[in-house]
Protein backbone atom coordinates (compact mmCIF):
# COMPACT_ATOMS: atom_id res chain seq x y z
CA UNK A 1 0.00 0.00 0.00
CA UNK A 2 2.35 2.42 1.23
CA UNK A 3 4.65 1.57 -2.52
CA UNK A 4 1.66 2.21 -4.34
CA UNK A 5 1.57 5.87 -2.15
CA UNK A 6 4.89 6.36 -3.22
CA UNK A 7 4.57 5.84 -6.86
CA UNK A 8 1.47 8.06 -7.14
CA UNK A 9 3.64 10.75 -5.30
CA UNK A 10 6.45 10.39 -8.07
CA UNK A 11 4.41 10.21 -10.69
CA UNK A 12 2.27 13.66 -9.18
CA UNK A 13 5.99 15.18 -8.97
CA UNK A 14 7.46 14.19 -12.34
CA UNK A 15 3.98 15.45 -14.53
CA UNK A 16 4.85 18.81 -12.03
CA UNK A 17 7.77 19.41 -13.17
CA UNK A 18 6.84 18.57 -16.88
CA UNK A 19 4.49 21.40 -16.40
CA UNK A 20 6.30 24.02 -14.60
CA UNK A 21 9.07 23.65 -17.00
CA UNK A 22 6.36 24.31 -20.26
CA UNK A 23 5.04 27.49 -17.88
CA UNK A 24 8.74 29.00 -17.67
CA UNK A 25 8.80 28.69 -21.31
CA UNK A 26 5.77 30.04 -22.11
CA UNK A 27 6.88 32.79 -19.34
CA UNK A 28 10.09 33.93 -20.80
CA UNK A 29 7.91 34.78 -24.09
CA UNK A 30 8.77 38.79 -24.95
CA UNK A 31 7.59 40.09 -28.18
CA UNK A 32 8.28 43.45 -27.20
CA UNK A 33 5.29 45.79 -28.89
CA UNK A 34 5.79 48.67 -30.99
CA UNK A 35 5.53 52.49 -31.73
CA UNK A 36 2.52 51.93 -34.18
CA UNK A 37 1.81 54.88 -37.11
CA UNK A 38 -0.12 54.55 -40.37
CA UNK A 39 0.47 56.67 -43.20
CA UNK A 40 -2.28 58.10 -45.28
CA UNK A 41 -1.07 55.88 -48.31
CA UNK A 42 -1.71 52.90 -45.87
CA UNK A 43 1.69 52.03 -45.44
CA UNK A 44 1.76 50.34 -41.97
CA UNK A 45 4.61 50.90 -39.93
CA UNK A 46 6.42 49.84 -36.86
CA UNK A 47 9.34 51.05 -34.50
CA UNK A 48 11.68 49.77 -31.88
CA UNK A 49 13.21 51.53 -29.73
CA UNK A 50 17.11 49.79 -28.63
CA UNK A 51 19.31 52.05 -27.01
CA UNK A 52 21.98 49.11 -26.93
CA UNK A 53 21.08 47.70 -30.64
CA UNK A 54 24.70 48.49 -32.64
CA UNK A 55 23.04 48.23 -36.18
CA UNK A 56 19.82 49.36 -37.19
CA UNK A 57 17.50 46.95 -38.89
CA UNK A 58 15.01 47.67 -41.21
CA UNK A 59 12.40 45.26 -43.04
CA UNK A 60 9.80 45.84 -45.71
CA UNK A 61 6.98 43.29 -46.26
CA UNK A 62 4.96 43.13 -49.33
CA UNK A 63 1.83 41.00 -48.49
CA UNK A 64 1.14 39.04 -51.59
CA UNK A 65 3.86 36.42 -52.59
CA UNK A 66 3.87 33.35 -55.41
CA UNK A 67 0.26 32.78 -54.72
CA UNK A 68 -0.47 35.29 -56.67
CA UNK A 69 0.96 34.44 -59.84
CA UNK A 70 -1.07 33.78 -63.05
CA UNK A 71 -1.09 30.37 -64.03
CA UNK A 72 1.67 29.76 -66.78
CA UNK A 73 3.60 32.53 -65.85
CA UNK A 74 4.90 31.18 -62.28
CA UNK A 75 7.88 32.90 -60.78
CA UNK A 76 6.78 36.60 -61.77
CA UNK A 77 6.92 37.54 -57.79
CA UNK A 78 10.21 35.90 -57.76
CA UNK A 79 11.33 38.24 -60.47
CA UNK A 80 9.79 40.53 -59.39
CA UNK A 81 11.54 40.75 -55.94
CA UNK A 82 14.60 40.30 -57.25
CA UNK A 83 14.36 42.98 -59.72
CA UNK A 84 13.68 45.55 -57.54
CA UNK A 85 17.20 45.98 -56.67
CA UNK A 86 18.43 44.34 -59.39
CA UNK A 87 22.31 45.12 -59.85
CA UNK A 88 25.35 43.62 -57.76
CA UNK A 89 26.21 47.42 -57.33
CA UNK A 90 23.28 48.01 -55.21
CA UNK A 91 23.34 45.62 -52.82
CA UNK A 92 26.81 45.64 -52.37
CA UNK A 93 25.79 49.71 -51.05
CA UNK A 94 23.89 48.27 -47.63
CA UNK A 95 26.80 45.69 -47.04
CA UNK A 96 30.30 47.38 -47.91
CA UNK A 97 28.85 51.62 -47.56
CA UNK A 98 26.65 50.84 -44.42
CA UNK A 99 28.66 47.95 -42.63
CA UNK A 100 25.44 46.15 -42.90
CA UNK A 101 23.15 43.50 -44.51
CA UNK A 102 21.48 42.74 -47.70
CA UNK A 103 18.51 40.30 -48.25
CA UNK A 104 15.50 39.50 -50.15
CA UNK A 105 12.80 36.59 -49.24
CA UNK A 106 10.27 35.86 -51.24
CA UNK A 107 7.95 32.70 -50.94
CA UNK A 108 3.99 32.38 -51.62
CA UNK A 109 3.21 34.38 -48.92
CA UNK A 110 4.99 37.61 -49.39
CA UNK A 111 8.14 38.97 -50.86
CA UNK A 112 10.11 40.85 -47.57
CA UNK A 113 13.08 43.01 -48.51
CA UNK A 114 15.61 42.74 -44.95
CA UNK A 115 18.33 45.41 -44.87
CA UNK A 116 20.74 46.55 -41.75
CA UNK A 117 23.60 49.15 -41.26
CA UNK A 118 24.99 51.68 -38.86
CA UNK A 119 22.62 53.21 -36.47
CA UNK A 120 24.28 56.71 -37.91
CA UNK A 121 22.92 55.47 -41.30
CA UNK A 122 19.05 55.11 -40.74
CA UNK A 123 18.42 57.89 -43.45
CA UNK A 124 20.16 56.24 -46.16
CA UNK A 125 18.76 53.08 -45.61
CA UNK A 126 15.01 54.30 -45.74
CA UNK A 127 15.90 56.49 -48.83
CA UNK A 128 17.34 54.38 -50.40
CA UNK A 129 14.62 51.75 -50.06
CA UNK A 130 12.11 54.03 -50.53
CA UNK A 131 13.44 55.35 -54.09
CA UNK A 132 13.94 51.38 -54.82
CA UNK A 133 10.16 50.34 -54.66
CA UNK A 134 8.81 53.39 -55.97
CA UNK A 135 11.16 53.08 -58.88
CA UNK A 136 11.34 49.88 -59.96
CA UNK A 137 13.55 49.94 -63.04
CA UNK A 138 10.77 47.46 -64.83
CA UNK A 139 12.24 47.37 -68.61
CA UNK A 140 13.21 44.83 -71.50
CA UNK A 141 16.92 45.04 -70.52
CA UNK A 142 16.66 44.76 -66.72
CA UNK A 143 13.83 42.72 -67.02
CA UNK A 144 16.64 39.97 -69.54
CA UNK A 145 19.22 40.37 -67.02
CA UNK A 146 17.11 39.05 -63.71
CA UNK A 147 15.58 36.37 -66.38
CA UNK A 148 18.62 34.83 -67.11
CA UNK A 149 20.06 34.92 -63.41
CA UNK A 150 16.50 33.26 -62.46
CA UNK A 151 16.58 30.74 -65.13
CA UNK A 152 20.17 29.80 -64.37
CA UNK A 153 19.10 29.03 -60.36
CA UNK A 154 16.46 27.03 -62.10
CA UNK A 155 18.29 24.84 -64.42
CA UNK A 156 20.46 23.62 -61.30
CA UNK A 157 17.17 23.52 -59.14
CA UNK A 158 15.29 20.84 -62.03
CA UNK A 159 18.27 18.66 -62.14
CA UNK A 160 18.15 18.25 -57.53
CA UNK A 161 16.31 14.38 -57.39
CA UNK A 162 14.92 16.59 -53.77
CA UNK A 163 13.81 18.90 -55.72
CA UNK A 164 12.13 17.25 -58.19
CA UNK A 165 10.00 15.21 -55.50
CA UNK A 166 9.16 17.84 -53.37
CA UNK A 167 7.32 19.57 -57.02
CA UNK A 168 5.82 16.39 -58.00
CA UNK A 169 3.93 15.51 -54.94
CA UNK A 170 2.74 19.05 -54.26
CA UNK A 171 1.52 18.86 -58.24
CA UNK A 172 -0.14 15.55 -57.63
CA UNK A 173 -1.97 17.05 -54.70
CA UNK A 174 -3.27 20.38 -55.29
CA UNK A 175 -2.76 20.79 -58.68
CA UNK A 176 -3.03 24.39 -60.24
CA UNK A 177 -3.84 25.29 -56.43
CA UNK A 178 -1.15 27.78 -55.37
CA UNK A 179 0.61 25.46 -53.50
CA UNK A 180 0.56 22.86 -55.96
CA UNK A 181 3.05 25.18 -58.27
CA UNK A 182 6.45 26.55 -57.90
CA UNK A 183 7.06 29.98 -55.83
CA UNK A 184 10.08 30.50 -58.27
CA UNK A 185 8.49 28.95 -61.15
CA UNK A 186 10.05 26.65 -63.92
CA UNK A 187 12.39 26.88 -66.84
CA UNK A 188 9.55 26.65 -68.92
CA UNK A 189 6.86 29.17 -67.14
CA UNK A 190 10.23 31.92 -66.43
CA UNK A 191 10.84 32.02 -69.95
CA UNK A 192 7.27 33.12 -70.88
CA UNK A 193 7.64 35.80 -68.74
CA UNK A 194 8.06 39.29 -70.04
CA UNK A 195 8.76 43.17 -68.45
CA UNK A 196 4.67 43.56 -68.88
CA UNK A 197 4.27 40.59 -66.51
CA UNK A 198 6.10 42.21 -64.12
CA UNK A 199 5.25 45.58 -64.35
CA UNK A 200 1.47 44.13 -63.70
CA UNK A 201 2.49 42.83 -61.33
CA UNK A 202 4.20 45.74 -59.88
CA UNK A 203 1.23 48.04 -60.21
CA UNK A 204 -1.11 45.12 -58.49
CA UNK A 205 0.61 44.38 -55.85
CA UNK A 206 3.77 46.45 -54.86
CA UNK A 207 1.62 49.56 -53.26
CA UNK A 208 1.73 50.99 -49.98
CA UNK A 209 -1.09 49.76 -48.85
CA UNK A 210 0.08 46.43 -48.96
CA UNK A 211 3.03 46.32 -47.22
CA UNK A 212 4.90 46.83 -43.47
CA UNK A 213 7.14 48.77 -42.50
CA UNK A 214 9.18 47.38 -39.57
CA UNK A 215 12.64 49.47 -38.23
CA UNK A 216 14.36 48.89 -35.17
CA UNK A 217 17.81 50.06 -33.52
CA UNK A 218 19.04 52.61 -31.09
CA UNK A 219 16.64 55.80 -32.64
CA UNK A 220 13.99 57.59 -31.10
CA UNK A 221 10.10 57.04 -33.01
CA UNK A 222 8.87 60.64 -33.98
CA UNK A 223 12.47 60.40 -35.80
CA UNK A 224 11.87 57.78 -37.29
CA UNK A 225 7.97 58.22 -38.12
CA UNK A 226 9.19 62.21 -39.70
CA UNK A 227 11.53 60.21 -42.15
CA UNK A 228 8.97 57.17 -43.40
CA UNK A 229 6.85 60.23 -43.98
CA UNK A 230 9.42 62.45 -45.49
CA UNK A 231 10.25 59.20 -48.01
CA UNK A 232 7.28 56.84 -48.18
CA UNK A 233 4.42 59.48 -47.73
CA UNK A 234 4.66 59.61 -52.10
CA UNK A 235 4.52 55.94 -52.63
CA UNK A 236 0.86 55.32 -54.39
CA UNK A 237 -1.67 53.29 -53.18
CA UNK A 238 -3.70 50.84 -55.59
CA UNK A 239 -6.06 51.70 -57.97
CA UNK A 240 -8.35 48.50 -56.53
CA UNK A 241 -7.85 45.64 -53.98
CA UNK A 242 -6.81 42.18 -55.99
CA UNK A 243 -9.55 39.53 -53.64
CA UNK A 244 -7.20 36.76 -51.93
CA UNK A 245 -9.28 33.98 -53.45
CA UNK A 246 -8.60 31.26 -55.42
CA UNK A 247 -10.45 28.32 -56.96
CA UNK A 248 -10.56 25.32 -54.87
CA UNK A 249 -7.66 22.64 -55.43
CA UNK A 250 -8.66 19.84 -57.86
CA UNK A 251 -8.68 16.40 -56.71
CA UNK A 252 -5.63 14.44 -55.45
CA UNK A 253 -3.85 12.56 -57.85
CA UNK A 254 -3.32 9.38 -55.23
CA UNK A 255 -2.10 7.05 -58.67
CA UNK A 256 0.67 8.41 -60.95
CA UNK A 257 3.80 8.68 -58.74
CA UNK A 258 6.85 7.32 -60.29
CA UNK A 259 9.42 10.03 -61.76
CA UNK A 260 13.19 8.53 -63.51
CA UNK A 261 15.90 10.32 -63.36
CA UNK A 262 19.61 10.23 -64.33
CA UNK A 263 21.01 10.88 -61.39
CA UNK A 264 22.92 7.82 -59.83
CA UNK A 265 22.22 6.24 -56.70
CA UNK A 266 18.78 8.03 -56.08
CA UNK A 267 15.79 7.40 -54.21
CA UNK A 268 13.73 10.20 -52.66
CA UNK A 269 9.98 8.89 -51.74
CA UNK A 270 7.24 12.17 -50.56
CA UNK A 271 4.15 11.80 -49.21
CA UNK A 272 1.60 14.83 -48.74
CA UNK A 273 -1.53 15.54 -47.66
CA UNK A 274 -3.61 19.05 -46.68
CA UNK A 275 -2.58 21.18 -43.56
CA UNK A 276 -3.97 23.86 -42.04
CA UNK A 277 -3.62 27.84 -42.83
CA UNK A 278 -1.45 29.97 -40.44
CA UNK A 279 -4.62 31.93 -38.47
CA UNK A 280 -6.42 28.42 -38.29
CA UNK A 281 -6.96 28.16 -34.38
CA UNK A 282 -5.57 25.01 -34.30
CA UNK A 283 -2.26 26.36 -35.68
CA UNK A 284 -0.34 25.46 -32.15
CA UNK A 285 -1.96 21.81 -31.75
CA UNK A 286 -1.04 21.11 -35.36
CA UNK A 287 2.95 22.26 -35.16
CA UNK A 288 2.75 20.17 -32.00
CA UNK A 289 1.55 17.29 -33.75
CA UNK A 290 4.31 17.71 -36.38
CA UNK A 291 6.92 17.23 -34.05
CA UNK A 292 5.07 14.37 -32.35
CA UNK A 293 5.34 12.36 -35.90
CA UNK A 294 8.69 13.97 -36.21
CA UNK A 295 9.67 12.15 -33.47
CA UNK A 296 8.31 9.14 -34.45
CA UNK A 297 10.36 9.42 -37.87
CA UNK A 298 13.24 9.78 -35.75
CA UNK A 299 16.16 9.69 -38.09
CA UNK A 300 14.80 8.04 -40.76
CA UNK A 301 12.88 11.07 -42.73
CA UNK A 302 11.52 14.41 -42.44
CA UNK A 303 8.12 16.01 -41.55
CA UNK A 304 7.19 19.47 -42.39
CA UNK A 305 3.80 21.60 -42.04
CA UNK A 306 3.79 24.31 -44.50
CA UNK A 307 1.25 27.00 -42.76
CA UNK A 308 0.23 29.84 -45.43
CA UNK A 309 -2.79 32.84 -46.08
CA UNK A 310 -4.31 29.41 -47.52
CA UNK A 311 -5.08 26.24 -46.02
CA UNK A 312 -0.79 24.58 -46.50
CA UNK A 313 0.60 20.94 -46.92
CA UNK A 314 2.06 17.90 -44.42
CA UNK A 315 5.17 17.10 -46.54
CA UNK A 316 6.92 13.67 -45.54
CA UNK A 317 10.23 13.88 -46.67
CA UNK A 318 12.08 9.83 -47.10
CA UNK A 319 15.77 10.66 -48.18
CA UNK A 320 17.85 7.76 -49.53
CA UNK A 321 14.54 5.64 -49.34
CA UNK A 322 15.56 1.63 -50.20
CA UNK A 323 18.14 3.53 -52.73
CA UNK A 324 19.20 0.36 -54.93
CA UNK A 325 17.03 -2.03 -53.83
CA UNK A 326 14.04 -1.02 -55.59
CA UNK A 327 13.94 -3.67 -58.75
CA UNK A 328 12.20 -1.45 -62.16
CA UNK A 329 11.73 -4.35 -65.13
CA UNK A 330 9.78 -1.82 -67.87
CA UNK A 331 7.03 -0.08 -65.91
CA UNK A 332 6.82 -3.14 -63.17
CA UNK A 333 8.64 -2.33 -59.67
CA UNK A 334 9.04 -4.22 -56.68
CA UNK A 335 8.03 -2.16 -53.72
CA UNK A 336 7.62 -2.78 -50.10
CA UNK A 337 4.46 -4.36 -48.68
CA UNK A 338 3.89 -0.47 -46.51
CA UNK A 339 4.50 1.95 -49.32
CA UNK A 340 1.05 3.11 -49.96
CA UNK A 341 0.25 2.80 -46.34
CA UNK A 342 3.22 4.37 -44.77
CA UNK A 343 1.35 7.92 -43.37
CA UNK A 344 -2.07 6.27 -42.31
CA UNK A 345 0.19 3.34 -40.13
CA UNK A 346 2.45 6.61 -38.61
CA UNK A 347 -1.24 8.36 -38.04
CA UNK A 348 -3.18 5.23 -36.38
CA UNK A 349 -1.36 5.72 -33.06
CA UNK A 350 -3.19 8.11 -30.77
CA UNK A 351 -0.38 10.15 -29.37
CA UNK A 352 0.42 9.80 -25.70
CA UNK A 353 1.01 12.71 -22.78
CA UNK A 354 4.45 12.33 -22.71
CA UNK A 355 4.90 12.39 -26.10
CA UNK A 356 2.66 15.91 -26.43
CA UNK A 357 4.60 17.45 -23.60
CA UNK A 358 8.23 16.90 -25.07
CA UNK A 359 6.67 18.35 -28.39
CA UNK A 360 4.63 21.14 -27.55
CA UNK A 361 7.95 22.10 -25.04
CA UNK A 362 10.10 21.73 -28.24
CA UNK A 363 7.37 24.09 -30.17
CA UNK A 364 7.37 26.70 -27.50
CA UNK A 365 11.26 26.89 -27.76
CA UNK A 366 11.40 27.41 -31.10
CA UNK A 367 7.74 29.89 -30.68
CA UNK A 368 10.13 32.22 -28.32
CA UNK A 369 12.70 32.53 -30.96
CA UNK A 370 11.19 34.20 -33.55
CA UNK A 371 11.62 37.65 -34.54
CA UNK A 372 9.87 39.94 -33.08
CA UNK A 373 9.30 42.57 -36.44
CA UNK A 374 8.64 39.49 -38.66
CA UNK A 375 5.83 38.21 -36.02
CA UNK A 376 4.23 41.57 -35.81
CA UNK A 377 4.18 41.76 -39.63
CA UNK A 378 2.97 37.96 -39.93
CA UNK A 379 -0.39 39.25 -37.87
CA UNK A 380 -1.31 41.53 -41.22
CA UNK A 381 0.07 38.75 -43.63
CA UNK A 382 -1.98 36.29 -42.33
CA UNK A 383 -5.01 38.39 -40.93
CA UNK A 384 -4.00 37.40 -37.16
CA UNK A 385 -5.92 39.00 -34.34
CA UNK A 386 -3.00 39.93 -31.82
CA UNK A 387 0.35 39.06 -30.82
CA UNK A 388 -1.03 38.04 -26.86
CA UNK A 389 -3.58 35.91 -28.64
CA UNK A 390 -1.20 34.11 -30.54
CA UNK A 391 0.72 33.61 -27.77
CA UNK A 392 -2.09 32.89 -25.27
CA UNK A 393 -2.95 30.12 -28.06
CA UNK A 394 0.19 28.43 -28.53
CA UNK A 395 0.91 28.40 -24.73
CA UNK A 396 -2.29 26.66 -24.25
CA UNK A 397 -2.79 24.23 -26.45
CA UNK A 398 -3.62 20.61 -25.13
CA UNK A 399 -3.38 17.04 -25.97
CA UNK A 400 -6.94 17.22 -26.68
CA UNK A 401 -6.29 19.74 -29.45
CA UNK A 402 -3.38 18.00 -31.03
CA UNK A 403 -5.88 14.70 -31.46
CA UNK A 404 -9.10 16.75 -33.04
CA UNK A 405 -6.01 17.74 -35.37
CA UNK A 406 -4.82 14.05 -35.77
CA UNK A 407 -8.51 12.29 -36.71
CA UNK A 408 -8.65 15.77 -39.56
CA UNK A 409 -5.33 14.52 -40.72
CA UNK A 410 -6.13 10.80 -41.13
CA UNK A 411 -9.27 11.32 -43.04
CA UNK A 412 -7.07 13.42 -45.73
CA UNK A 413 -6.30 12.03 -49.27
CA UNK A 414 -2.25 11.22 -49.23
CA UNK A 415 -1.05 11.68 -52.69
CA UNK A 416 3.16 9.71 -53.07
CA UNK A 417 6.00 10.81 -55.17
CA UNK A 418 8.92 8.81 -55.90
CA UNK A 419 11.72 9.91 -57.95
CA UNK A 420 14.27 6.98 -58.50
CA UNK A 421 17.19 6.39 -60.54
CA UNK A 422 16.71 5.57 -64.32
CA UNK A 423 17.70 1.87 -64.89
CA UNK A 424 20.64 1.84 -67.30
Amino acid sequence: MNFKIYSKKITTFALFLVFSALYASAQTMNFAAPREDKLLNGLQTYVWTDAKAEKVTVKLRINSGASFDLLGKEGTMALLSEIIFPSDAGRAFFTEDLNGSFEVVSNYDYIQINLSGENDKILEILETLAGAVQNVPIDKNTTAAVKTTQLAKLQELEKNPSYIADLAVRKRLLGNFPYGRSALGTTETVGKIDFADILLAKQRYLTSDNATLAVSGNAKPEFVFRVVKRFFGGWLKADKKIPSTFASPESADTKSFLTKVETENTSELRYAFRGLARNNKDFAAAQILTGILQNRLNQTGKVRHETHFLPGIVIFELPKWNVGKIEIVENNMTLPANTFTFVSDLLKENATQAEFDNAKSDFLTEFNKQNSMDFWMDLTTYKLSTVKDEVQKSTSATLTDSLRVLETWRKEAVTTSLVITEPK
